[in-house]
């Protein structure tokens, strides 16, 4: 036998149901999760300005090792816990992007090398790619035409 509930009804019910987030704490976890990846970012960057490299030397080398870190965690499966525990404290730098691309690809390896990792592997991070270039873009005009 079905009951029918009023709109007013049915909203408290779904209200009742659905968990509380945990606001506070879920911050507290990106907070320090994304701090923590900064704090390996700049030991890398100091290791690095130690060896005497020139600061164009110096930010491509971390980028790169941390690029790495984070797809070489992603195939461990390392990185995708992290995810599920700091949330946006690890998607955010620039492991996040690297977990982006790498996580499609290694969902579509049984598909084969070309039809499954290289066909798939931009799902993801294509999105990301083309906003990124097109912000570039479009600062790139602004700072030419306003700040010469």
């Amino acid at each position: 036998m079905k009951t029918k509930m009023s709109p007013n009804e049915y909203e408290k019910f779904i209200k009742d149901k659905v968990p509380k987030p945990k606001l506070f704490t879920n911050c507290l976890k990106a907070f320090v999760v994304g701090g923590l990846i900064c704090d390996i970012g700049q030991f890398i960057n100091n290791s690095l300005e130690g060896m005497k490299l020139n600061p164009e030397q110096v930010a491509a080398g971390t980028a790169i090792i941390l690029v790495f870190l984070g797809a070489f965690f992603t195939g461990l499966g390392i990185y995708d816990k992290l995810g599920k525990f700091a949330g946006a404290g690890s998607i955010v730098p620039i492991t996040g992007f690297s977990n982006s691309i790498v996580s499609p690809a290694m969902e579509f390896k049984r598909e084969g090398y070309v039809f499954g990792v290289g066909a798939r592997m931009f799902t993801i991070a294509g999105p990301v790619l083309v906003y990124g270039i097109s912000t570039s873009v479009v600062i790139g005009i602004i700072h030419l035409l306003f700040f010469k």
